[in-house]
């Protein structure tokens, strides 16, 4: 046991001798700091003849040297409103008879007056037992110090939670990303802007599912275990039911059992839930991640660009600040309406080949490293535009009409059969949403799907033809636009976040040895 600990431990037999309990209880009709904050207009200069004068204003979180003001008034007192709050401990200023703290809670920060002659000797004591992370309640008066700081005046103090262990060193403690993530918990209370992002998570994700909610889409939950890895091309995670005796797959997408929901009637679906794919880690994937799925019955790939432009611009507004928003040293415009670019002419603008001179684009191809033998011309093609046009897609843009011959699950277009009615939308080289007009030809999809798995390894997804959903189909699946997602690249964008895992609370890690 660590000398900080032995001084905590003591200080927690202390509490318990002052007849307080040290883990605290119900603490009911407190106010958030940041609702506190804006009662700040309330506070009054009263002079000894009874009149009230109002303060300067002053900015949120800014001071002024208010003794020259008062000087300059007249002898009197500041008062203001009774208020509650609780929260966590993050700075002592003991000075004798008098303690100045700050206390944190999931909205901002506060300073508290604890002064011996206002809270009694047993309170002050125990004030005098609180150390950096222990979690207290205040009863007092709102006003401002003599430097014009917003300050509770405690009255009354209550305490909630004794923190044994101490906190992280403030320069050193956190610098390690991995260990911030391991200690997410640490992560949120002392890394500055951590737990405002992912409170913004959750204000996007809520925004996500208003605007779905106002277009009358119904949430839906399919199954996590799968007995066909099937909806995405990519390496699943495989897991073992005992009583069946049955191999299952953690699901690698939602898409077609939300298609078999559209078949059934639900017309307009959607599911916000994670996805597993076994793959590598980078700032840009983790194995676990969150993927929105969205089906509308009588749309297509159009409907779902206005549909994924919308629930972009009210997640901004739902989060506040501009459209023009900081990415690292960039800034990234999100002004709708969203550039829309067909494939082809990104192709030929970043590549510097056209998207149809075949000779031309294999060369390239085999220039920077592609063994194009026996490979489709699109197959190629697609290999080049991975490789030399996403990374130039600052955006937001929506490429639009891919290769139909990718696209396994698109339907194609009328004027061209060689084109997938399909968008990606790309923000900084990234891709944050996919979308198709869905192919309810269930003859087609089968077929697609039999030379999509020729000569696929086993354990590769989609191993295995979902023939039930291929049923599905033939009972009739309604023209319909499909919609995905990734929700944490989402989040890293809006939140000038720059790896994955600075918007996940808890990504996946290497034993801790």
């Amino acid at each position: 046991m660590g000398i900080h600990e032995t001084s905590r431990r003591d200080k927690l037999q202390h509490i318990i001798q002052l007849g307080v309990d040290p883990w605290g209880g119900r603490f009911d009709d407190r106010s958030l700091v940041v609702d506190i904050r804006k009662q700040a207009g309330e506070i009054r200069y009263k002079l000894e003849s009874g009149e009230e004068r109002s303060l300067p204003e002053i900015p949120d979180g800014e001071k002024i040297d208010l003794r020259q003001w008062k000087s300059d008034q007249g002898r009197g007192e500041m008062i203001g409103p009774q208020v509650r709050a609780a929260g966590r401990v993050v700075l002592q200023r003991p000075t004798g008879k008098l303690i100045f703290l700050n206390i944190r809670d999931w909205t901002g920060d506060i300073q508290l007056f604890v002064g011996k002659r206002q809270v009694g000797d047993t309170d002050f004591e125990l004030a005098k037992q609180f150390d950096l992370g222990d979690i207290v309640g205040v009863d007092g008066r709102l006003a401002r110090t003599n430097t014009g700081e917003l300050t509770i005046f405690a009255d009354k103090l209550h305490f909630l939670c004794k923190s044994i262990e101490p906190p992280p060193e403030k320069h050193h403690g956190l610098s390690d990303p991995e260990l911030r993530q391991r200690k997410r918990y640490l992560d949120l209370i002392y890394s500055e802007g951590v737990l405002p992002r992912f409170l913004d998570r959750t204000r996007i994700v809520q925004s996500i599912r208003r605007t779905l909610g106002d277009q009358q889409f119904v949430e839906v939950e399919g199954p996590t275990l799968h007995a066909i890895a099937g909806g995405a091309a990519a390496r699943p995670f495989t897991t073992h039911h005992n009583a069946l005796d049955i191999d299952l797959y953690m699901r690698i997408a939602l898409e077609l059992h939300l298609k078999r929901l559209l078949v059934g009637g639900l017309e307009r679906v959607y599911e916000l839930g994670r996805v597993y794919r076994n793959e590598g880690i980078s700032p840009r994937h983790n194995p676990e991640f969150t993927m929105l799925e969205v089906y509308q019955a009588f749309g297509n790939y159009e409907t779902m660009m206005d549909l994924t432009e919308t629930m972009i611009v009210k997640a901004i507004e739902a989060i506040g600040g501009a459209y023009q928003r900081p990415w690292g040293e960039k800034t990234i415009d999100f002004a709708p309406p969203f550039a829309r670019i067909t494939y082809d002419e990104l192709f030929e603008r970043h590549a510097g080949v056209a998207p149809d001179d075949d000779s031309a684009v294999r060369k390239l191809a085999e220039d920077i490293g592609f063994d194009t033998k026996d490979k489709h011309p699109d197959v190629v093609k697609n290999f080049i535009f991975e490789q030399r046009v996403e990374d130039a897609l600052q955006g937001p843009v929506f490429v639009i009409d891919y290769p139909a011959s990718i696209c396994p699950l698109t339907k194609r277009s009328r004027e061209n059969p060689r084109i997938a009615e399909r968008f990606e939308l790309f923000i900084e080289g990234m891709e944050i949403a996919n979308a198709y007009t869905e192919l309810n030809d269930p003859d087609l999809q089968e077929s697609l799907f039999q030379t999509q798995l020729e000569g696929m390894p086993e354990d590769e997804s989609m191993a295995r033809m979902d023939h039930d959903f291929i049923a599905a189909l033939r009972h009739g699946m309604p023209p319909a636009g499909g919609l995905g997602v990734g929700i944490d690249r989402l989040v890293m964008l809006l939140t000038n976040a720059q790896s994955i895992r600075e918007v996940i609370l808890f990504p996946l890690l290497k034993p801790n040895d």
